[in-house]
C-alpha cells in the first residue's frame, strides 16, 4: 500500500463535503476518483496533498515515496521555453553528464599521471554507471516524446511559456509531473486540454506507468481504458468499486436498484406497522394498548433508509423540434480557410441529411471549432460555400458560451431572449437546469464553467430548433449531466453536428463520424468504436465486465458478486415462493373477514349501549337483562376476535 485515506471529513460554512471517507491506493495501481461537480473531488485530492487541513481524518503516504500532484488549470508561470521547462526536471541528469564531459577532458590531460588517471577513470566509471542506471542516454528522447504525445511539435519547443493558452501551460505541467516519475501521480481531470490522439497516448503511458496513479475525470472512455478501481464520492460518502468505468455503473444501478427497494419494503413495513398501531389502540382494551406501546417502541428503533437520490434526474433536459426540416439539411461544398500562413483546410466538402448525428473529431489545431463558425456565418470562409436546406433552424452551443451575454442575470437572459415566456416559465426552465431561487438572479459572468454549460443548454432546449451544432457539449459536465445530454440527443428527432473529444459521447450519439486531418475530412458510418476499428486501433474499445471478476465494496471493506444459484434450486424457491404466496393470501382474506367481524360486533355494541340508554328501555328489567347478557356474550366473541385478528396480523409479517 502506497496511500492510506482514513476517515477524512471536511465542511465549508458547516456545509459538510466530505464524512468519514476512506479508501487506499496499492503500489502500482490506477485508481479514479468519480461523482458529480461539487462533490469534493478536488477537495479530497488537495486533503491528500496537505494543501487543505482535514476537519477530521488522515491521510498517510508510505514512508520514503513520492508523490506529484497535477490540479486542474495548473499553469507554470516562467519566462522559460516550453522545452526548457520540462529539461529542468532533468537537472541531475544535466549535471551528471556535464560531469562525465568535464571528467572525460580530465583524463585527456593527465595521460602522463598514471595515479591521477586510475583515479579519474574510477570516478568516471562511477558516473557512467549512475547515468546508466538514470536511464541518462534516453532522457532527450523521452522528453521530446512526452512533449510530442502531449500534442506539441517540434516548432513549439522553442515558444516561452508566457506567451501559452492556458490549456497549453496545463499540458506543460502535466509533462513535467511525467517526466518527474513520482510513486505515485495525482491528476485532476488531466484529458480537459488534450485532442483524441494526445488522450490515446495518455491512457497507454499511465497504464505503462511503474507508480500508482489517482485520477480525478469525468472522461468515461478514458476511465475505462486506465483505472482498475473507482472510488465514488457520493452524499459525502466514499465508496470503492474494483474494475473500470463501466463495470462501476454496472454495479452502482445494481446498487441504486437495491437501495431503492430495501427503501420502498421499509417504508411499507413503516406503513404497517403503524396501521397496526391504530389497530390495537383502537380496540381500546388494556392489552392491545400494551401491545401497541410495545410496537411504538420497536418502531422508534428502526434504523430509517434514507431515500436514495438519483442524480440522472435531477437535471431536465427535452429536445424538440418546432417544425421539421427538409430532407437536405446541410450542403457544403469546396470549403477553404486559412490564418495568415496557416492553412486549416482546404476543399472540404459534406453534406448532412435530416436526423443524422454527425460528429467531427481531429486534433487540436485542426479547424473543427472554425468550421462551426463558419456554418453559422460568425466566420468567413476563404472559399467554398455552405447552403442549409428548406426550414433549417440552427441551435448552436459554442464552448466558450458566446451565446451568454456576461453581464446579464440569468433571469435576464432567458427573458430578453424569449420574451413571450411568463417569469413562472422562466423559472421552471432555470429550475430544470438546476438554477432556483436566488440563483436566477446571478450574472452570467459569476457562473462556473459546468453552470455556463447548463444555461447554454437550457437556451438550446428553448431553441426548438431542428439543426443542432455543438462545439464540446460535455465540457465542463459532470457525468451525470454527460449522461442526461446523451439521452436527450438520442431521443432528439432533429440534425445534430457537433465537435467532441469526449470518446464516450460519441459512442453513444453519433451515426457517423467526420476525421479532420490532413487540412480533409475522411468518413466514418458508425460510432466511435468503429472508427477505431476501420482505423486499424481498435485496441481495447469501451470495455464491458464480460469475463471478469469483478468486485465491490464500502470504505470499510468489499463484497462478492453473488453467483447466481443453480437451475435446480430456482425451481425448489419458485415452488415454495408459490406456496408461501398462497399461505399469505389465506392469511390476508380471513383477517379481511376478521376486521369486518370484528366491526360488525363493535357496532352492534355501540347500538346496544344507545338502546340501554333509552327511557322506555332502561326502566324495563326484562328488555335491560337481555341486552347486558348480548353485551358480555359480544364482549368475548371480540376478545377472541382482537386475539386472532393480531395472531393474522403477526403470522402476515
Amino acid at each position: 500500500m502506497i496511500l492510506s485515506v482514513q476517515k477524512i471529513s471536511k465542511s465549508f460554512s458547516e456545509v459538510p463535503v466530505l464524512k468519514d471517507c476512506s479508501f487506499h491506493i496499492e503500489d502500482h495501481e490506477k485508481a479514479a476518483v468519480v461523482g458529480v461537480n461539487g462533490a469534493g473531488k478536488t477537495t479530497l485530492l488537495r486533503i491528500i496533498m496537505g494543501e487543505l487541513a482535514p476537519d477530521e481524518g488522515v491521510s498517510v503516504l508510505t514512508k520514503d515515496k513520492t508523490i506529484g500532484y497535477l490540479a486542474q488549470n495548473a499553469e507554470p508561470d516562467t519566462d522559460a521555453t516550453i522545452y526548457e521547462e520540462l529539461l529542468s526536471v532533468k537537472q541531475d541528469l544535466i549535471d551528471l553528464e556535464h560531469a562525465l564531459r568535464s571528467t572525460e577532458l580530465q583524463m585527456k590531460g593527465a595521460s602522463d599521471d598514471e595515479a591521477k588517471l586510475a583515479t579519474l577513470m574510477e570516478r568516471y566509471a562511477d558516473l557512467t554507471h549512475r547515468f546508466e542506471m538514470a536511464d541518462g542516454y534516453a532522457y532527450k528522447s523521452e522528453l521530446t516524446g512526452v512533449l510530442k504525445g502531449l500534442g506539441f511539435t517540434e516548432d513549439e519547443f522553442g515558444k516561452e511559456i508566457h506567451t501559452l493558452s492556458g490549456g497549453q501551460k496545463t499540458r506543460v505541467a502535466l509533462g513535467k509531473l511525467l517526466l518527474l516519475k513520482p510513486d505515485i501521480i495525482l491528476l485532476d481531470e488531466p484529458t480537459n486540454h488534450l485532442d483524441l490522439r494526445a488522450i490515446a497516448w495518455l491512457e497507454n503511458y499511465l497504464l505503462n506507468y511503474k507508480g500508482a496513479v489517482l485520477v480525478v475525470s469525468h472522461d468515461r472512455y478514458f476511465l475505462d481504458k486506465v483505472a482498475g478501481k473507482i472510488i465514488e464520492i457520493d452524499q459525502t460518502k466514499a465508496t470503492t468499486f474494483i474494475g473500470n468505468y463501466s463495470v462501476y455503473a454496472a454495479k452502482k444501478e445494481i446498487l441504486r436498484a437495491a437501495a431503492i427497494n430495501a427503501y420502498m419494503n421499509q417504508q411499507r413495513e413503516i406503513k404497517h406497522q403503524e396501521e397496526v398501531i391504530e389497530k390495537l389502540r383502537s380496540f381500546n382494551r388494556e392489552k392491545s394498548i400494551k401491545r401497541a406501546d410495545s410496537r411504538v417502541k420497536m418502531l422508534d428503533k428502526i434504523e430509517r433508509i434514507e431515500k436514495p437520490t438519483d442524480t440522472n434526474t435531477d437535471m431536465h433536459l427535452t429536445l424538440t423540434p418546432r417544425v421539421l426540416s427538409g430532407k437536405d439539411v446541410l450542403s457544403v461544398q469546396s470549403l477553404s480557410k486559412a490564418f495568415g500562413d496557416e492553412t486549416l483546410f482546404t476543399d472540404l466538402s459534406f453534406e448532412i441529411k435530416r436526423g443524422e448525428h454527425v460528429a467531427i473529431i481531429g486534433d487540436n489545431g485542426t479547424g473543427k471549432t472554425t468550421i462551426l463558425k463558419i456554418i453559422n456565418d460568425l466566420v468567413a470562409a476563404d472559399a467554398g460555400s455552405v447552403t442549409l436546406g428548406a426550414n433549417v433552424q440552427i441551435g448552436y452551443y459554442d464552448q466558450e458560451h458566446h451565446v451568454l451575454h456576461t453581464d446579464k442575470t440569468l433571469f435576464d437572459e432567458i427573458s430578453d431572449e424569449y420574451p413571450s415566456l411568463t417569469n413562472t416559465e422562466i423559472r421552471n426552465t432555470l429550475a430544470a437546469f438546476l438554477f432556483t431561487g436566488d440563483d436566477v438572479q446571478k450574472r452570467i459572468k459569476d457562473l462556473s464553467g459546468g453552470e455556463r454549460g447548463r444555461m447554454s443548454l437550457a437556451k438550446l432546449m428553448l431553441s426548438e430548433a431542428n439543426f443542432l451544432i455543438l462545439d464540446e457539449p460535455t465540457n465542463h459536465l459532470d457525468i451525470a449531466s454527460k449522461e442526461i445530454l446523451e439521452d436527450a440527443l438520442n431521443g432528439y428527432e432533429g440534425t445534430v453536428l457537433y465537435v467532441s473529444h469526449d470518446r464516450y459521447f460519441i459512442n453513444r450519439t453519433a451515426h457517423r463520424i467526420l476525421e479532420l486531418s490532413g487540412q480533409t475530412f475522411t468518413g466514418y458510418l458508425g460510432n466511435y468504436d468503429y472508427y477505431l476499428e476501420k482505423k486499424g486501433n481498435a485496441a481495447d474499445p469501451v470495455s464491458s465486465a464480460g469475463g471478469k471478476n469483478v468486485f465491490f465494496g464500502s470504505a470499510a471493506g468489499s463484497a462478492a458478486v453473488s453467483q447466481a444459484p443453480p437451475e435446480n434450486d430456482g425451481k425448489l424457491d419458485w415452488q415454495a415462493q408459490k406456496e408461501l404466496q398462497a399461505k399469505r393470501r389465506k392469511a390476508e382474506n380471513a383477517l379481511k373477514k376478521c376486521e369486518e367481524e370484528i366491526d360488525s360486533m363493535e357496532t352492534r355494541k355501540s347500538a346496544i349501549d344507545e338502546e340501554m340508554a333509552l327511557p322506555e328501555v332502561c326502566t324495563n328489567v326484562a328488555k335491560l337483562s337481555a341486552l347486558q347478557k348480548e353485551k358480555e356474550e359480544l364482549h368475548e366473541k371480540l376478545e377472541k376476535a382482537y386475539e386472532l385478528w393480531e395472531s393474522l396480523s403477526e403470522s402476515i409479517e
